[in-house]
């Protein structure tokens, strides 16, 4: 080699070319062909790359052949001594002609970077759940200091008891999680790399080093994707619920009280999907636009006649029916499609109504009860009596929960599974507050404060609106299909449209249009229509 500075690379050469080589190495028969690439950009491969072996180590020839029975690059060589019978072999060059753009390189891009966005995912939900259960570990201590008001100074002792072992059981969770993390960080920090090495490669390696290397990398790969897929099989995402079981001694007093409570763990499976975004191409293909406030247009289709006074509730059934609340007069009422009363069902002071499925509905009683009644329409009976142990106004359903509005004890859920009952939004709320939902979302209004909040299903707040001036005393709320949502304002008269990120908002309805006393609202998804009801037996459909 010339004593000039080494000015490109030859990938397929495996060598450094200064200006006088690189002359010769152009022109020279046996290497006119190679590509040749700048110096720097030659040592910018990754290592991995310049120590993969360019032509058979055996023979010390070069690879001409790729046997696709053995997955394998050949020389002459090669194909004679362990090939010979091998049919499914073409010429090498075949193989590696647009490498960088064959579906196997777009196959480890894809799985990389699915791996690392599902990484991100995973150590967001893990840290969410750390703040949940902080969350969780501070309502628990609550809990215990309000228990140990009522007894005496002979309970210090099992009081400090309890919170070491709350502690305890909190530390060792938490250290759990910090282990799992550090593993999926470790892994993350693998995955970017191969992802980082897979971006030099794709600009800077020769067609063979390309799949060569590609070759290398796919057994590494393919573990890190084990990893990734044991990931929601190993149980580490499971959430852990705690909370107190309180001594039922403790009551009585009693002087010989060995046990002030019990942490209690519940484990709860979280699965995080893990899809390629190869997986999932299909269904990208096309996505349809969501519906801006701005364009929404309403046109009055309806108005009808609610047979009701104290409407504190309404939805509209798979067959177009109408159900509405009677609060007052402690029934629930179904209209026909044209206007005419089907049918009306005694249910004490019915608040809000949800229909479920199955000719189910779920109707709750504000003030005057604890229970919630789920109720066959067809048989025009009570099916099932849910007691939830505090008040109920506004309900909802996601995901086989009853979400509902607890007043005092905040935003609940009630499992229809095994009528678990937990809560959400430890906050107050006020009488008279509604919920919807919609995806994992839920959202709720708060008529005391004039706010109406967006938070998701673990209670974490997303957004938060305040009605100011346009929307006073939020009651009755839903949510159309594209995330925008709907509001009644009781004092200001009106219907108010909010956007799915809380940030922008639109008066819809109002007096001008006829509006009076409005109440409540639902939104049909199966037909694109809204009805709203007012207290005094009037209702409009949209």
């Amino acid at each position: 080699m010339s004593p000039n500075h080494q000015q490109c690379g030859a990938p397929e050469c495996d060598e450094g070319l200064c200006g006088d080589c690189k002359e010769h190495h152009s022109i020279s028969k046996s290497t006119r062909d190679h590509d040749t690439v700048p110096i720097d950009d030659y040592q910018n491969l990754p290592t991995e790359v310049l120590q993969v072996a360019q032509s058979c180590r055996k023979h010390n020839q070069k690879y001409q052949i790729f046997c696709k029975k053995h997955d394998c690059p050949c020389c002459k060589k090669c194909v004679v001594e362990e090939h010979n019978e091998c049919k499914d072999i073409v010429d090498i060059d075949d193989v590696l002609h647009n490498v960088k753009s064959s579906n196997a390189f777009n196959e480890i891009e894809l799985t990389l970077s699915s791996m690392v966005e599902y990484i991100e995912r995973v150590k967001k939900d893990r840290e969410e759940h750390l703040l949940s259960i902080k969350d969780q570990k501070e309502q628990i201590e609550t809990k215990i200091l309000q228990a140990r008001e009522a007894i005496n100074n002979h309970l210090d002792f099992l009081q400090q008891t309890l919170i070491e072992a709350l502690n305890l059981t909190i530390d060792k969770e938490n250290k759990n999680i910090q282990q799992f993390l550090k593993s999926v960080e470790k892994n993350e920090k693998t995955i970017k790399e191969y992802q980082s090495n897979l971006i030099k490669i794709k600009q800077h390696a020769s067609e063979l080093q390309t799949f060569l290397t590609l070759k290398h990398m796919e057994h590494d790969i393919a573990k890190k994707e084990e990893f990734i897929q044991s990931i929601n099989k190993s149980g580490s995402l499971s959430g852990h619920h705690f909370s107190l079981n309180i001594d039922t001694t403790l009551k009585k007093l009693a002087s010989n009280v060995k046990m002030f409570g019990e942490v209690v763990k519940e484990t709860t499976p979280n699965d995080v999907p893990f899809v390629k975004k190869n997986d999932k191409q299909a269904q990208l293909m096309i996505r349809v636009p969501a519906k801006s406030i701005d364009n929404l247009a309403l046109t009055l289709v309806q108005s009808i006649n609610t047979y009701s006074r104290d409407v504190r509730g309404c939805t509209i059934l798979p067959d177009g029916r109408m159900v509405f609340t009677c609060y007052s007069q402690g029934c629930v009422t179904v209209v026909n499609q044209n206007g005419t009363k089907d049918f009306t069902i005694k249910q004490g002071n019915a608040f809000d109504v949800l229909y479920l499925a199955d000719n189910v509905i779920t109707v709750t009683f504000g003030y005057y009860s604890s229970d919630i009644h789920l109720v066959d329409i067809n048989l025009k009976t009570t099916k099932k009596i849910l007691n939830v142990g505090s008040r109920n106004d506004g309900i909802a359903v996601v995901d086989k929960n009853l979400i509902y509005c607890g007043r005092a004890e905040g935003l609940k859920k009630i499992s229809l599974r095994d009528d678990s009952v937990s809560t959400i939004i430890y906050s107050k709320l006020s009488d008279w507050s509604y919920v919807t939902t919609f995806n994992d979302t839920i959202i709720y209004t708060d008529p005391d404060k004039d706010t109406v909040t967006c938070a998701s299903v673990r209670g974490q707040v997303k957004w938060n609106f305040n009605g100011e001036n346009i929307l006073k005393y939020p009651l009755g709320i839903s949510v159309d299909n594209d995330g925008n949502v709907y509001v009644i304002g009781r004092d200001s008269c009106n219907v108010v449209v909010i956007s799915p990120d809380g940030q922008r908002h639109r008066q819809i309805l109002s007096t001008r249009d006829g509006l009076t006393n409005p109440s409540v609202v639902h939104y049909d998804s199966l037909t694109n229509k809204l009805l709203v009801a007012s207290f005094k037996k009037k209702g409009i459909i949209v």
